[in-house]
């Protein structure tokens, strides 16, 4: 500023805006100013940000980051500013002062609020994370943000995908603000898959300098687009194939069953245990142990069963080896012919790609115990689809992150997961299997894994 003065520094940052702005207008959903950066440079910043605003298609919606929260007439004359003056059609606001400040922003029709809820800085936890009634303050306030009578959007950060997925539960049909993408570490695609409503909507992830300060902000822009399309499209997939059955009761009681059979026979165990890529796991899932269970094999089978009924297909194709003895409980029990195919490729005898019979333009259902990445799976789905059989869908038991999934995507194949990982974290939380503390640090170790 002192090399430019207030009014050289207003005159750069409208020249980079109206640059942005042009660049990126045909893939933005809204563009979000951050009006401090404007105020700082006086009158000719507020020049500045009204040209901005004046320059932004009609037909794009202009979010102010504002953070205004104040009571009264003051957060009355805040609203007229932002909504009368500057013409916004959302702002973000801080809850902390209650209804008193939302209350005059709700009042203006056909705009929107967005409250912050679970922000992206370092120091959040401060306020955020303290307990009330046994759950943390920020889920306290999506709860009650849910129950007020108009729709309040929330600020929740896109780099922290268990608030993502937890703030979704406690307001399934709010609308997000997730920052936190690119520079600050979040990834779209998976804040997409755990911050989307059921109908593949109510998140908005905002990216800033990895968008700005790229050489190609058009480029950067579109890859976005396309990356939050692909993001959606698997979202809605998941959703569909989850529907009807997936509440209710005898789902949770076979889920209950399943989680019980792991933890009997050592299939899920908690310690500290080195995994291939050389990092320390808080955990270990083993599922080749549930041979050793009848029981336990039954209702995999089951388990098995209920995701098949999603798909169309004519066998079962369990992937070499944890998924062989899997393929064979599913197949006694949905009554449909196992094959599998030879990973790596047989050197001797037949040389067969593919063991069991099959003829050519058949459908397979590809079976494996879980997934973490796509990487075995996409091996046999190259060999089936080699052999002329056709793959359209994959069941698994346990659903490790999300690269698994978009893998499959990409390969034009749908997963089916009878459980995610976070979910049975949360169901040995809830029956007391672990405790807070460990709960949060396998949830952590996923996060970052």
């Amino acid at each position: 500023m002192e090399v430019h003065g207030r009014a050289g520094c207003a005159q750069l940052a409208l020249d980079r805006n109206l640059r942005i702005i042009e660049a990126t207008s045909p893939y933005a959903a809204a563009f979000k100013p951050n009006i401090a950066f404007y105020e700082a440079l006086g009158e000719p910043g507020m020049a500045t940000l009204r040209k901005t605003l004046s320059s932004i298609p009609d037909d794009i919606p202009i979010i102010i980051d504002a953070k205004r929260g104040d009571i009264s007439n003051t957060a009355e004359a805040y609203a007229q500013a932002l909504f009368g003056e500057l013409g916004a059609d959302a702002v973000t606001l801080s809850p902390y002062m209650g209804l008193d400040t939302l209350g005059p922003f709700l009042k203006w029709e056909e705009k929107g609020v967005f409250v912050l809820c679970r922000t992206s800085n370092p120091g959040a936890g401060f306020l955020q994370d303290i307990m009330v009634d046994g759950s943390f303050l920020y889920l306290a306030l999506a709860k009650q943000c849910g129950a007020l009578p108009k729709e309040v959007g929330l600020v929740v950060a896109g780099n922290d995908l268990e608030a993502l997925r937890k703030v979704r539960q406690a307001a399934p049909s709010a609308w997000f603000l997730s920052p936190g993408i690119g520079a600050q570490g979040g990834q779209a695609d998976r804040a997409f898959a755990l911050g989307a409503r059921s109908d593949g909507k109510g998140l908005l992830v905002a990216v800033a300098r990895a968008i700005a300060d790229a050489s190609e902000p058009s480029g950067a822009a579109r890859e976005l687009r396309d990356v939050m399309r692909k993001a959606r499209d698997i979202h809605l997939t998941a959703e569909k194939a989850s529907q009807g059955d997936m509440e209710s009761e005898g789902l949770a009681v076979l889920k209950h069953d399943f989680v019980h059979a792991l933890l009997s026979t050592g299939c899920f165990r908690l310690g500290e245990f080195m995994l291939k890529s050389g990092k320390k796991s808080p955990f270990y899932i083993d599922l080749r142990r549930l041979v050793a269970d009848p029981d336990a094999m039954k209702i995999a089978g089951r388990a098995y069963a209920f995701l098949a009924s999603k798909c169309t297909y004519d066998s079962i194709a369990g992937i070499p080896a944890a998924g062989l003895p899997l393929a064979t409980a599913a197949s006694l029990e949905i009554g449909k012919p196992m094959i599998w195919p030879r990973m790596p490729a047989k050197e001797h005898g037949t040389g067969n790609r593919i063991e069991g019979s099959y003829v050519a333009g058949e459908c397979a259902l590809l079976l494996d115990d879980l997934i973490t990445t796509g990487a075995s799976k996409l091996e046999a789905i190259e060999i089936l689809r080699s052999e002329g059989l056709q793959v359209h869908d994959v069941v698994v038991l346990i659903e490790r992150g999300n690269e698994g999934r978009l893998d499959m995507e990409g390969a034009g194949v749908r997963l089916h997961a009878f459980i995610h990982v976070l979910e049975l974290f949360d169901v040995l939380k809830q029956s007391g299997k672990i405790d807070e503390q460990q709960y949060q640090t396998l949830v952590e170790f996923t996060k970052n894994t």
